[in-house]
């Protein structure tokens, strides 16, 4: 059901395009199969429109060239990491 939901939002963006698409944790209920059918449908149309995502899962953030996110080591400060997926990739060889 996840899945047929994300592939109705993406049929369309293809139909009305935007230059980019918000996306919150929509691969949270789907399996690794279906991640990967995900994956194969964002990084298709990302030829053409900017994704930005939320995501716990690994399979997902493969797929990023910018990382982001939010970590709290002390109660009630946040902080904010960023990781430049390609140099990050090029700085270990």
């Amino acid at each position: 059901k996840a899945l047929t939901a994300v592939a109705l939002v993406f049929a369309i963006f293809q139909l009305n395009p935007a230059p980019f698409c918000m996306l919150d944790e929509v691969d949270a209920p789907l399996d690794d199969a279906n991640v990967g059918r995900f994956c194969a449908m964002v990084k298709e149309m990302s030829e053409h429109v900017q994704f930005i995502f939320i995501t716990h899962n690994k399979i997902t953030m493969e797929l990023a060239h910018q990382l982001n996110g939010v970590t709290m080591h002390e109660p009630g400060v946040s902080r904010l990491v960023s990781v430049d997926v390609d140099e990050a990739a090029e700085m270990v060889g």
